[in-house]
């Protein structure tokens, strides 16, 4: 009787051969996509230079940035010049969750109109920030914010 079955070493060598071409041709096939000109950042010749960006106009001021200025406005008009003498006077708005510390406060009578000007903190949920303003008394015995900007 003649064994015509091939052994398991020769079957066990031809598959495994085949499996490793197949890891290397799928290997070449997925990285040729990246030689077809995926990375093609030394040429400049597909940059599209007609997009070009701009300005974001300013948007109106929310309800809680008004909402901060009128408490910061209270804060400074009501304040006891004399008594805080250069001492930090904090402010705190619970509409809002903002608060911060006015650190300056300097009177003035500006042809005979009694004005404030201030710079604080402001804490809020977008960050901390200094402000600096400016309030003065009008008709009635009423303040008026005339200024209210981002320092810096």
């Amino acid at each position: 009787m003649e064994v015509i079955a091939k052994s398991h070493r020769h079957t066990k060598a031809l598959s495994h051969r085949c499996g490793t071409l197949l890891v290397i041709a799928t290997a070449m096939l997925s990285l040729s996509g990246c030689m077809t000109g995926g990375f093609d950042f030394l040429s400049e010749s597909k940059v599209d230079r007609s997009v070009a960006t701009g300005t974001v106009p300013q948007a109106a001021p929310s309800t809680d940035t008004l909402s901060d200025e009128m408490t910061v406005r209270n804060a400074v008009t009501s304040a006891d010049i004399g008594k805080i003498a250069g001492q930090p006077l904090p402010w705190a708005n619970s509409s809002t969750g903002s608060a911060g510390v006015i650190d300056t406060i300097v009177e003035n009578n500006d042809a005979g109109q009694v004005c404030r000007q201030f710079r604080t903190t402001r804490h809020s949920y977008a960050g901390i920030a200094k402000f600096y303003g400016k309030t003065c008394l009008v008709g009635g015995g009423n303040w008026q914010l005339l200024s209210f900007q981002p320092e810096g």
